[in-house]
This record gives C-alpha cells, structure tokens and sequence, in this order.
C-alpha cells in the first residue's frame, strides 16, 4: 500500500484579492414583446363625456387622437412604455388621419370588430390592452387574453399649449 503525503497549506486554494467577474448578461426579458399595443375605442372613449362632442366627431376624434400623443412614450399606469398606439374610429371620424406616436385605423364596418381584429393579429407576447367601456367588447377582448382599461384611463384632450 501506498502512502501519499498531502501538504494542505500547499492544496489551499489563496484568498482572491477580487471576486471574479461575472459574466456579462443581457438585460432581463419583459414578459410581453415590446412595444405593448394599446388599442382605444374612439367612438367609446369620446362618447363618455358628455362635452358636446356629438357635433363635430371628426374633430372630437382628433383631439382624444392628439391626447393620447405622450402615451406612446410615457405609457399608462396598467400599461408601460413603449406603447404602440392604435385609436379605432368610424363613422363620421373616419377621416381623421395617423400622425406620428398614434396610427388611426378607420373601421370599414364595426370598430368593435376591427378592434377584435387587431387584438387577434397582434403577437400573444406582446402586451395588448383596449381601452372602452363596452361590455360586449370587452368580454371579447378579455378572450383573446387583453388587458381592458375602462374610458378615464386615458386622456381626453391634449395638454394645454
């Protein structure tokens, strides 16, 4: 039988003078895609305040479309920047046009149908949230696992200038 002789002091391993760094890492994942989408119901949204709004819907549209510019940015408290935003009109507000931070799709038929759609379209990673206070629409939209935002979680009229 053999006989080995360990020096332990020899075997230690010496006291590091700096903890080892770490491997680099990449920022941890949201749990939805980026940006989240948030898709409003114009024709809802505007309709909850009673502001005389029914006598142009057109520029009625566009205002709540110039309110929700810093929502894209600065997000929502349910709903965290970025957002992708999506005001849903129809009727007589379907002329008002996109402009940069807020895409208008006018619906060529049901803007609960078309909102319905895009929910659908969008990728189930991302964070997708309607805003409306439609029962119906909001039942559907929960379905397809959106976030729902009652009327006053969003800005009605742009900030004052």
């Amino acid at each position: 039988m053999t006989v080995v002789s360990v020096d332990r002091a020899a075997a230690a391993p010496e006291p590091a003078s700096e903890p080892a760094p770490e491997p680099a890492s990449e920022p941890a994942p949201e749990p939805f895609g980026e940006p989240g989408l948030l898709v409003v119901d114009a024709a809802n949204v505007i309709g909850s305040v009673p502001d005389g709004w029914w006598r142009d819907r057109a520029a009625a549209a566009g205002r709540l479309r110039d309110a929700l510019l810093p929502v894209a940015v600065a997000g929502l408290p349910a709903v965290p920047p970025p957002l992708e935003v999506v005001l849903v009109v129809e009727g007589a507000a379907r002329d008002v046009a996109s402009v940069a931070g807020v895409r208008v799709v006018s619906a060529p038929g049901s803007g609960d149908d078309e909102i319905v759609a895009l929910v659908r379209a969008a990728d189930n990673r991302r964070h997708r949230a309607v805003v409306t206070a439609d029962r119906g629409l909001q039942q559907r939209v929960r379905a397809l696992g959106a976030t729902v935002l009652g009327p006053s979680a969003v800005p009605r009229r742009p900030p004052a200038a």
